[in-house]
């Protein structure tokens, strides 16, 4: 058994150690992850379990939280796969994520200046998404971003119209706890910076307001 200690980490610190430790792992075997928040609990399971593992939690204590992880056969053999399926050099990256267009919020507002101002901006901002021809697959909200996924958001209604179209809505959970926030969560997801940035890495076009 691998035994990552991510006690005190921020994220995406968890995650990235909980990745590399998989990769770390040959063939079928546990690792245990050691972890001071339920939002990393949260963060750490959903990559595993995205990665063809199994996640069990529990908590040892007050901030003390440990995730399971079981790596069986099939899923050891897919990873396997994926590590000796290189391409050569001069050959063009495979997108991982296939995505087309990916929208990424980092505030409330839109620009600076006024901040009554940007608000109606950002407002309009999202309702523009709404009336473009091919939609965006993803979008990331993210710092202040976040406040707009929450009841009470002026643009709750045109997210909610772009997730019943199929957009992914996605929110930091990190941000979410920051402000206290997270039991507002109105529409879409939960996300960690670790899977933000894969989606933006793997995006063909970035849309930042």
């Amino acid at each position: 058994m691998i035994t990552v200690n991510a006690m005190g980490d921020v994220c995406p610190i968890p995650v990235v150690k909980t990745k590399k430790a998989l990769g770390e792992l040959n063939g079928p075997g546990q690792i245990e992850v050691l972890v001071d928040n339920e939002t990393a609990v949260r963060n750490v399971m959903k990559m595993a379990k995205s990665s063809g593992a199994e996640a069990g939690q529990e908590q040892l204590g007050d901030r003390q939280y440990r995730v399971l992880i079981t790596v069986g056969e099939a899923a050891a053999q897919a990873a396997e796969e994926k590590k000796d399926d290189t391409s050569a050099p001069s050959a063009a990256p495979v997108c991982r994520t296939c995505l087309g267009t990916v929208v990424s919020v980092g505030s409330d507002r839109m620009g600076s200046g006024s901040d009554e101002l940007g608000h109606i901006l950002m407002k309009s901002f999202i309702f523009a998404v709404t009336q473009l021809d091919e939609l965006p697959d993803k979008m990331l909200f993210y710092n202040g971003g976040a406040k707009l996924t929450i009841e009470g958001s002026e643009c709750l209604e045109d997210l909610k119209a772009l997730a019943e179209q199929g957009v992914e809505i996605l929110t930091c959970g990190t941000c979410l706890d920051y402000y206290g926030i997270k039991d507002k969560l109105a529409i879409g997801g939960v996300t960690n910076m670790y899977s933000i940035v894969e989606t933006l890495q793997g995006a063909m076009n970035v849309i930042r307001p």
